[in-house]
Formats: C-alpha cells, structure tokens, sequence
C-alpha cells in the first residue's frame, strides 16, 4: 500500500478507536453513568435495558480497543458498524439527518467508515498485519457488513420491542 496509506490507516484506526472507547466509557461513568444508560435503551424500547447498557459499554470499549492495535479488524469493524446500526435506527433515525438535531449524520458516517476500514484494511502498523491475519477487499467489507447486519438483527429482534403510538 505504501507508507502514507499505511500511516493514514494507523490515524483511522486510532481515532476510529479512542472515539468509541470514549463512548463506551460515556455510557459507563459519564452523566447518568450505566443506570442512566440504561434508562436511555428502556425509553428506546430495548428490554432488558441494564444488560443491553452493559453490552453497549463493553462492545464499545472493546471495538475501539482493537481497532487502536489493529487486532481483528474486521470484527471490530463490524461491532461498530452494528453500535451505530442500532442508534441511527432507534435514536436517530426519527430526527432526520442533521446530528444537531439529534439526527443520524454521525453515525451514518462512523458506519460508513467501519465498513471501509474493513475493506482497505488495518494496514502495515497492526496487529493484524504482524501476525498475517489481515482480511482486506471485498472480504474484508463483508465480513463486517455480514457480521454487523446480523449482529444488529439479532439483538433487535431479541430485545427491542418498540413503542405503541398513542
């Protein structure tokens, strides 16, 4: 790929990975801390709103973790892919577009990254890279978009059940 591509990917991964890390820990301690979390997934419509806080927190930390090693990538990838899924869906998605509206802008633009970052790959400086496990291409986007689509139709046919209009 060469130097700057790699060097690019490296700054993706990073800040791909420290934003969800910051997010998940959000969730975790900042504001209402997990019982605020949690009362946020309830007033979505998601059951077992403790447990789903807790995913959150932990897929979050988890897939930003990686992503900043390059360990993984593709599922890491697909893990964010599925957290901004599931938020553009049932928190932003009835806003419209505009993330100053509460819209699903950014999360449109953190998924789309996730899926492209699965394609070109975690580049030179990773992990994945090191240990000749990187999955790059058209594999690479889907297994993140497979994954991510399944993951997210999994947890919301398990656990949302939305709110009847009045």
């Amino acid at each position: 790929m060469g130097e700057p591509a790699d060097a690019a990917l490296l700054l993706v991964r990073l800040i791909l990975g420290a934003v969800m890390v910051v997010h998940g820990w959000n969730h975790w301690r900042g504001g209402g801390g997990i019982t605020g979390t949690a009362g946020w997934f309830a007033g979505l419509g998601l059951r077992r709103a403790r447990l789903q806080a807790w995913l959150s927190v932990w897929t979050e930390i988890g897939a930003g973790a990686l992503l900043a090693v390059g360990l993984f990538t593709p599922l890491a990838c697909a893990a964010v892919l599925s957290v901004m899924l599931v938020a553009g869906l049932l928190a932003h998605r009835p806003h419209g577009f505009f993330v100053f509206k509460e819209g699903y802008e950014y999360v449109l633009v953190l998924g789309v990254l996730a899926v492209a970052l699965g394609a070109w790959g975690p580049g030179k400086y990773a992990v994945d890279s090191a240990a000749d496990i990187a999955v790059t291409g058209w594999a690479g986007a889907g297994l993140v978009l497979g994954v991510g689509v399944l993951a997210t139709g999994g947890l919301l046919a398990a656990f949302w059940r939305p709110r009847e209009k009045t």
